[in-house]
């Protein structure tokens, strides 16, 4: 009876005292609702920030884009021309748009957060669809309303939907006022926000040059629109990406020699910068252990040899160990920041500005001084590196007033020309975002990669490079209806590295 009793009181003091276990639950010195900034915080790090687990993700990049080479743990599939499955893990990022936009109505900064939100769905969608073909679009997201299985959108249709969320960001951006939860170096001004959603815009019409005479996508006119706006990124506005820090230090800073002290540069990147007399050179390798052994300066280009990353991973591995080749420089392991992960730049932007005048797109300036415009804000930008790393050969005022001469002065032929574009865009991007490079190879076919049929992982193509990634396992698991009608729809029903997607088709 004694126990009844005491079962009973206790019932009561649980359910009639304490009916709202949120009340008992919460900490009453923390916050339950997360802030629109906060919200802006996490969407911008999903776009700018380098999301690999580790430096050998990050050196994987680099790989698969033909600047370096990897003599350790096995050859990496990257370097010889396999790529497995790509990932739809960055749409979660998409509730957190949804959510900083709900939160953000009616705010003052309302129409400075629709412009991130609209420019964040632009640059994510963009790098999957170039990745992977078509992808879930129009219906991705909606899990909220009861949406689990997608629809796998065309690619055309999500290009259109990408410029479509570009214009509205640029028209948000010029209404927006500055906001706060930006971590890029713009830290909340719309202005520039503005100026490289346009540069990115750009980026974007430049990917389907190929597709440049199609009536609905209407490219040679929008990129003209896009210039005639003349709210481009300016040399004063700075990169769109994040600086490396204490709290976001490198990929590379710090990581063990069991890898990164054994990336190699590649003879393609090194034989580029020796024909352009280019002192990034310096910035980006140490010069061969058996160059100095023999006598050579760190500052004499012959010190300085590039790998073949197309060969026999044994004997690569092994001249390694003989200190034949350049090492990626030791300020990547050494620098908590080194260069920043700057993704939109004046440098490449203007880059891109002078191939679309050699192609008739625009006569805005002229491919000349549009080229050089490009190229010395990217030597200037390494002048904010660390130059105690140059070996001796430092970039100055001086030596970039001197580059345009030899290899590194416009050619004549237009055919030269776009060459020496898609050189400089080339270099520009090392460790920085390999990915793009890889696009822009796709999409140019130069630099030449160096290819051998002897030791290509790509089965299928042994003198081929892979043309996109395969689509996420999961997808097969939860979403196969959707994935088999995509895959038969651009592929023949094979999904696979070398199928080519709408966008690299004639």
């Amino acid at each position: 009876m004694r126990n009844q009793i005491i079962a009973v009181v206790l019932a009561i003091f649980l359910f009639g005292s304490c009916t709202n276990f949120d009340d008992i639950n919460t900490n009453p010195d923390s916050t339950t609702q997360v802030s629109t900034s906060m919200l802006c915080t996490s969407v911008v790090l999903s776009m700018a920030k380098f999301s690999g687990a580790d430096g050998k993700v990050f050196i994987t990049e680099s790989a698969l884009s033909k600047y370096v080479g990897y003599a350790n743990e096995g050859q990496m599939d990257a370097q010889y021309n396999r790529i497995g499955n790509g990932s739809f893990s960055a749409m979660t990022i998409l509730s957190s748009i949804d959510k900083m936009v709900q939160q953000a109505a009616g705010g003052a900064n309302a129409d400075a957060y629709n412009g991130v939100a609209k420019f964040a769905r632009a640059f994510l969608f963009y790098r999957l669809t170039m990745q992977l073909g078509d992808i879930p679009y129009s219906e991705a997201g909606k899990g909220e309303n009861d949406v689990y299985k997608p629809a796998y959108d065309n690619q055309k249709d999500i290009f259109l939907g990408i410029l479509s969320d570009l214009e509205e960001a640029d028209k948000y951006f010029a209404s927006g006022g500055t906001f706060t939860g930006d971590p890029t170096p713009y830290n909340g001004n719309t202005d520039k926000w503005r100026r490289a959603c346009n540069a990115f815009a750009l980026k974007v019409l430049m990917s389907l040059s190929n597709k440049a005479d199609d009536p609905s996508l209407n490219v040679k006119a929008r990129f003209k629109q896009v210039v005639d706006k003349a709210y481009l990124l300016q040399e004063s506005t700075g990169f769109w990406g994040l600086n490396y820090s204490p709290t976001n230090t490198h990929p590379l800073y710090s990581t063990s020699d069991l890898f990164t002290g054994k990336t190699i540069l590649s003879d393609l990147l090194v034989k580029n910068l020796k024909s352009l007399n280019d002192r990034r050179l310096y910035y980006y390798a140490e010069p061969a252990g058996a160059a100095t052994t023999a006598g050579k300066a760190a500052s004499d280009p012959n010190a300085y040899v590039g790998v073949d990353v197309s060969m026999d991973y044994t004997a690569m591995s092994a001249d390694h160990s003989a200190g034949k080749y350049s090492l990626i420089n030791y300020r990547y392991r050494k620098e908590q920041a080194s260069e920043p992960r700057s993704l939109l730049t004046y440098a490449e932007q203007q880059l891109i500005l002078s191939e679309a005048i050699i192609r008739g797109w625009i006569n805005t300036g002229t491919a000349k001084e549009t080229y050089e415009m490009g190229v010395r804000s990217a030597l200037t930008a390494m002048m904010n590196v660390n130059s105690t790393y140059a070996h001796q050969m430092p970039i100055d005022q001086t030596y970039i007033n001197g580059y345009f001469v030899g290899e590194a002065a416009f050619k004549a032929t237009p055919e030269e020309q776009l060459k020496q574009i898609w050189m400089q865009r080339y270099i520009l991007n090392f460790l920085v975002d390999g990915i793009t490079t890889y696009f822009e190879y796709r999409r140019t076919g130069y630099p030449v990669f160096p290819i051998n049929s002897a030791t290509s992982l790509n089965t299928n193509n042994k003198n081929g490079i892979p043309l996109r990634w395969l689509y996420p396992i999961s997808e097969a698991n939860y979403n196969s209806k959707n994935l088999t009608e995509a895959v038969g729809r651009q592929y023949d029903g094979y999904d696979e590295i070398n199928k080519v997607m709408w966008l690299l088709k004639n």
